[in-house]
């Protein structure tokens, strides 16, 4: 309809030039028209493939490029055509669905909003294809940033303005996965079981009966009846579309073809069928539900990571041509069967005169050839490369693997948190697997996180601002996610911890384990009242593991060459030239944190409420210097052992030999994916290529940290904020975790906020002078020791005075191990 209109109004234009061409001076005026009208088709030509390009390059997933030529279209458009035409619509529906696919979904919401409003102001015909494609691309990018209220309205407007037009509402129809995904978080679940039980009833004869397209439609439809109360059909459904999933998931994955949309839907759909598994596991006393849900949660929790670290390591440059060669022909044959796939899908759809029974059965031929010949191929890649199979495609957790990792004197917890409740299991050696639903889901402990934080990240100028330590609530946080499997953990030694979500942001040594007042600020020496407040880290020391699936590839990793250097280390970069002219001017001097004084704590990246982040936007982290080299000197380092500045650039890292190395530190900002533009993977900050000169500097990524060649027994990030990000830290560090211990690393060392200055490098010398003392000491309680030294013996000295002791956990409790 919209293009018949356009033909319309076309012709009305080409005859009133021909009627205005009938004296001389009208005619000339025809001339300079035809020369601005051809100038305007040779501008919609290159929007037009502008567009086509990122359009091509979000199918291939190489979302950087997508977003370059995106961004070209949209300006083209824009200068050419203006603010409010339809190729600029056109154009910014491709970026907002761009941007979503980097996670950057606050910002797609921005974008699709801006792509509707154009739309509409482009044309009058309120059943415009237009209108209708800008609603669904915003409405699905509000549904992937968690407004779920707006998205059901969007996609309702947009089924109603198409109503009068059999032809586009065809292609814009009533029924949606995202529209039923918004309508089980809204609260509507019968309405969402409703939709998807007719988008499975109109499918179901079309589709084969393994295709991954009926597998996530029967999924949605259980996690419908999931939530609308009828679980026993719901069960049912979901164990036979789930391994289906699962099994494309992996492949998907495995193949850098997974898109977040993807991740996120198989998300909702596992958290579903865990709550259906978890009801399951009420009546059923031999513990097969319980261990289902377990392995299930840790498919949905390390989703997001592991399809970072896979589409990484495609991207890696891997130094061995033979696994290089093996793990292309791999994919190629992956996604060849993936294309194959969509092809026969369109087939069936398509009305009966244009199925092409011929070519069906091609294709399903083909498609069996090139699933043997993939399968041949992932068996002799792990028959040769059995660390890089495990990286891309982890054998699944289960209670028995876990039980056979751990020590007698450990004990795993897991945690999995949906939007209202949450799932908590702890693993023992030679106890059955004890397994409790949580009476608060993800929302309550976001929210009771954030509080504890206030104290431990305050952003404060001085010493007698810092706020008191909620006590009362971190012991709440306890009995709410702890105290459930206390009984598995009494008497235990070390307590690995696999976190999700929100929890992944606090130090669970800092939770308080029996009800006590709140400490006085104040007194002769402030924060000393923090000394009897029953910690949990002076019951148990505790780690954190990336994912459950990470403890059996640390369990096998040989002892460190004793012949290694100790120490190695890189800080302080310079994120933009402004940034090193400032650094030449001033005097180097040492900040004291003392009352009344600044207290000297280090900056955060304030990127969250910018919609175009780069390098040059990080603060600097100066008196990372002297904590480089006071830790070096503490463990022995030597000349050349210390990057700063300039040196602390990704070249100097990747060209540098840090296989004998004993402890390697980076001492800089931990990035998340969205952080800064087309940041697609964790990432460490180095020196800015304005700085270096070199173009492949700034940003240490993951995929760079898979070719890394380590043999360290500590990776240590000091200034890497598991907050960032808005929540997705965690991640950061669980995916930067997994990639770092591929390289070789046993366990790392990570901060969790802006840590004081003076406090950090105390703790840290006084840890690493402890390991050299106590070989053979675990990592997590050489942390506990260092914690409990801070606690009970530390604190800010002058003068041979105590002015304030560190009891407080912002002193104390700022760094993690994860690892083994």
């Amino acid at each position: 309809r919209g293009i018949r209109k356009s033909l319309v109004l076309n012709k009305q234009i080409l005859d009133d030039i021909k009627d205005r061409g009938k004296d001389s001076l009208d005619n000339e005026k025809r001339v300079v028209q035809d020369a601005t009208s051809n100038s305007r088709g040779f501008y919609t030509q290159r929007v037009y493939l502008m567009n086509d390009m990122a359009r091509a390059f979000l199918g291939q997933r190489k979302l950087v490029d997508a977003e370059y030529w995106s961004r070209e279209a949209t300006m083209l458009a824009i200068n050419q055509f203006g603010p409010n035409s339809g190729r600029t619509a056109q154009v910014l529906i491709t970026l907002t669905r761009v941007v979503a696919e980097q996670g950057r979904n606050a910002e797609a919401v921005l974008l699709g909003n801006a792509a509707l409003k154009v739309a509409e102001q482009s044309t009058n015909y309120p059943g415009s294809i237009l209108i209708a494609g800008a609603r669904k691309t915003l409405a699905s990018a509000l549904v992937a940033d968690g407004k779920y209220a707006q998205a059901d309205k969007v996609f309702t407007e947009m089924v109603s303005g198409v109503k009068g037009d059999p032809e586009i509402a065809a292609r814009y129809p009533a029924q949606d996965l995202d529209w039923a995904f918004a309508l089980v978080k809204t609260g509507k679940p019968v309405q969402a079981a409703t939709m998807t039980g007719e988008m499975l009833s109109k499918n179901s004869s079309r589709l084969e009966k393994e295709s991954t397209r009926l597998a996530m439609l029967t999924a949605f439809n259980a996690a419908a009846l999931q939530a609308s109360g009828q679980s026993s059909q719901a069960l049912s459904e979901f164990k036979q579309a789930v391994p289906i999933l699962i099994n494309q998931a992996r492949n998907d994955t495995e193949n850098a073809t997974e898109s977040i949309r993807q991740t996120q839907r198989m998300t909702f759909v596992l958290e579903e069928y865990l709550a259906s598994l978890a009801q399951q596991a009420k009546t059923d006393s031999s513990g097969v539900a319980a261990a289902e849900a377990f392995q299930i949660a840790d498919l949905a929790r390390g989703s997001g990571v592991q399809r970072a670290l896979t589409s990484s390591a495609a991207r890696a440059n891997i130094s061995d041509p033979q696994l290089a060669s093996l793990a292309r022909r791999e994919q190629d044959l992956q996604q060849r069967i993936n294309t194959l796939s969509e092809l026969l899908i369109g087939l069936l759809s398509a009305p009966p005169a244009q199925q092409l029974p011929a070519a069906q059965a091609k294709i399903r031929t083909d498609i069996a050839a090139f699933k043997s010949q993939r399968e041949d191929l992932k068996k002799e890649i792990e028959r040769k490369y059995p660390d890089y199979a495990e990286l891309v495609e982890p054998k699944p957790a289960t209670v028995e693997r876990t039980q056979k990792a751990l020590k007698p004197d450990e004990v795993l917890i897991s945690w999995y948190f949906g939007d209202n409740v949450g799932y908590v299991w702890a693993i023992t050696k030679d106890k059955p697997v004890q397994f409790a639903q949580l009476s608060v889901g993800r929302t309550q402990i976001a929210k009771e996180v954030a509080q504890l934080r206030k104290a431990l990240d305050p952003g404060v100028a001085t010493i007698d601002e810092i706020p008191p330590f909620d006590v009362a609530l971190a012991n709440q946080l306890y009995q709410q996610v702890l105290a459930p499997v206390q009984s598995a953990f009494v008497g235990k030694k070390v307590m690995l911890t696999v976190p999700h979500a929100e929890l992944g942001q606090l130090p669970l040594s800092l939770l308080v384990t029996k009800p006590i007042a709140q400490p006085a600020k104040g007194g002769a020496t402030p924060f000393s009242s923090y000394k009897t407040v029953p910690w949990l880290t002076r019951e148990i020391a505790v780690a954190q593991l990336p994912s459950v699936i990470s403890l059996t590839a640390l369990r096998s990793l040989p002892v460190g060459n004793a012949n290694r250097k100790s120490f190695i280390g890189f800080g302080d970069p310079y994120f933009s030239s402004e940034q090193e002219k400032s650094a030449q001017k001033q005097a180097k001097t040492t900040q004291l944190a003392t009352r009344g004084i600044p207290l000297s704590l280090r900056s955060a990246p304030k990127t969250s409420g910018v919609s175009s982040a780069e390098l040059a936007l990080l603060p600097r982290l100066p008196d990372t210097s002297l904590e480089l080299e006071e830790i070096g000197k503490a463990i022995g380092a030597g000349d050349g052992d210390i990057f700063l500045h300039k040196q602390a650039s990704v070249k100097q890292v990747m060209t540098t030999d840090l296989s004998n190395r004993k402890v390697v530190m980076f001492a800089t900002h931990g990035l998340v994916p969205g952080e800064l533009n087309g940041l697609t993977q964790p990432a460490l900050a180095l020196s800015s290529p304005d700085v270096t000169g070199d173009k492949d500097d700034g940003l240490l990524t993951m995929d760079k940290v898979l070719t890394l060649k380590l043999d360290a027994d500590w990776v240590v990030l000091s200034a890497c904020n598991t907050a960032a990000g808005e929540g997705a830290g965690s991640e950061a560090v669980s995916g930067l975790g997994r990639a770092f211990f591929f390289a070789g690393a046993k366990a790392l060392l990570v901060s969790n906020w802006p840590v004081d200055s003076v406090a950090s490098r105390t703790m840290m010398t006084d840890l690493f002078r402890n390991q050299q003392k106590a070989q053979g000491t675990s990592k997590a309680e050489l942390l506990r020791q260092a914690m409990l030294n801070q606690i009970d013996q530390g604190g800010m000295k002058e003068g041979g005075n105590m002015k304030y002791a560190y009891a407080h956990p912002l002193f104390w409790a700022p760094f993690v191990v994860v690892g083994d």
